[in-house]
């Protein structure tokens, strides 16, 4: 579905197209051995050839080429048994050469589609046009000193992987769901860590508007990287308005290349869009055409693990999951690992029960100390276990919140340790609640005989009772049964 913006007299379709720039992950740079350890001092991951010293010539680091392959197999692309790197030339302070060695005309990575769900929930094929590999530049900061600009040529040469879709986008939402899928993909795949926060994952937002109906595209810009989600929505909403009132206005919009400001949520100009010829592209002569040995890309998709849509597919008919409930525990391998490892080797315990500890009590403690979920003091089987106490009888599901807490900010993760030292055991002695129940019955005449009148909201009360007199360890199924005798 293509969505629309009214303008004054008009209305348009909205045409997003996305560049996502993903760092590879892999301990040495595309053409050097220099590390690609995030983190370190400036300029101390720098090789001879990274900072452009002539003679210096570039070696292809295998790994990265086989991380780009696997990638593209996780996109449904086609890997493209040879390719080419071409010089793209541009002058700038964090690009030492002058040139970029890129591959825009033979991509290793082609015809590739990826699935989101659109703004209605309905499923949404969104095509990728290429993936090819390119070199990083360095990185400037300009806030050091009053006069001078610092760079740092760590991340100069570090291989990136830029993801190229085809204008099929057609909402703030959909954008970010589409990255939201890339990301998931390529960590499940372990190509890279998607952490935009440290710029090792970010985007280029190219955006059109045409009138309803046309068939022609109208004049593109470019939004330089963002390196979030919600930036990202922001800057589409606010390009799309901006666009809009141009148009408005009888005028036409720029082609150009603007930048986002996370403190206003405007764009704003960076520089007139440059085109291909601009770039000067022309094959490199110090690197031969890639030409991919047989059977690499077989004994690739051999190796790769199950992806986001296959397991969450699996989840639904395996463990009996709603939707809902698929896309959360399946959004990162980490999240749907600790899932079957807390359901069991043998799918002993209820996926559902598990899905609902997770989200409702694990996730909620971890969102607020800002940690993921390899971060949790809570390992996988620990809550299994927990769950197991429950489902037994030895604790009803209120203590064993109470247990919850113990454990995660406690140094013992045993559920059933912790139990017996607390005494939190539960009470399923019949003839302890009866007795309890016959006291506090006894004690509200007024309640039992307002209860019997037809006042059928007073039954929870004496369950409340009941609970709080015994410090919330009685079996609350044998509670129910025993007051619905006991009040008729």
């Amino acid at each position: 579905m293509v969505y629309t913006v009214k303008g004054k007299n008009k209305e348009y379709e909205i045409n997003i197209g996305l560049e996502i720039h993903c760092q590879v992950i892999s301990e040495s740079k595309l053409f050097s051995s220099s590390s690609t350890k995030f983190g370190a001092s400036p300029n101390t991951h720098v090789s001879f050839f990274d900072s452009g010293f002539p003679g210096q010539l570039p070696v292809i680091n295998k790994f990265c080429i086989e991380q780009a392959i696997k990638t593209g197999l996780g996109l449904n692309a086609k890997i493209n048994k040879r390719s080419v790197f071409d010089r793209k030339h541009y002058f700038y302070a964090d690009l030492p050469t002058g040139y970029q060695i890129t591959q825009q005309f033979h991509p290793i990575v082609s015809d590739g589609w990826v699935e989101i769900l659109d703004d209605e929930g309905n499923p949404k094929k969104i095509r990728i046009e290429k993936l090819h590999v390119e070199q990083d530049a360095g990185k400037l900061t300009h806030d050091l000193s009053p006069v001078k600009s610092m760079v740092d040529f760590n991340r100069a040469g570090v291989a990136l992987m830029e993801i190229v879709s085809k204008p099929d986008i057609s909402s703030p939402y959909e954008a970010g769901e589409y990255v939201k899928k890339i990301r998931s993909i390529v960590r499940y795949l372990g190509t890279c860590d998607g952490n935009m926060d440290e710029g090792s994952m970010r985007c280029d937002i190219n955006i059109s508007l045409r009138e309803k109906g046309s068939d022609k595209l109208g004049t593109r810009t470019e939004t330089k990287n963002v390196n979030s989600i919600k930036f990202l929505m922001q800057a589409v909403e606010y390009e799309v308005r901006r666009q809009v009132e141009i148009l408005d206005e009888g005028l036409s919009v720029s082609q150009e290349t603007r930048l986002f400001d996370a403190n206003t949520g405007t764009t704003r100009t960076m520089r007139s869009k440059e085109n291909a010829i601009d770039y000067r592209y022309f094959p490199d002569p110090d690197i031969m055409p890639l030409v991919l040995e047989e059977g690499l890309v077989d004994r690739i998709k051999a190796s790769m693990p199950e992806l986001p849509d296959q397991k969450k597919k699996r989840f639904i008919e395996e463990y009996n999951l709603s939707q809902y409930d698929a896309d959360i525990l399946t959004s990162e391998r980490a999240i749907a690992e600790y899932f079957e490892q807390a359901v069991g080797k043998e799918k002993q315990r209820d996926g559902k029960i598990v899905s609902n500890w997770m989200q409702s009590e694990l996730f909620a403690i971890l969102n607020k100390e800002a940690k993921d979920i390899s971060e949790s003091p809570i390992k996988a089987e620990e809550l299994g276990e927990l769950i197991d106490l429950i489902k037994d009888g030895t604790i009803s599901g209120k203590i064993a919140k109470e247990v919850f807490k113990i454990m995660y900010e406690g140094d013992e993760k045993s559920a059933k340790k912790i139990v017996q030292e607390k005494g939190f055991k539960q009470v399923s002695d019949t003839g302890a609640i009866e007795k309890v129940i016959d006291e506090i019955i006894a004690s509200s005449p007024d309640n039992v005989n307002a209860y019997k009148a037809g006042k059928q909201q007073l039954f929870g009360w004496f369950v409340g009772q009941t609970l709080k007199a015994m410090k919330g360890q009685a079996n609350p199924q044998i509670v129910n049964e025993i007051l619905k005798k006991k009040l008729g």
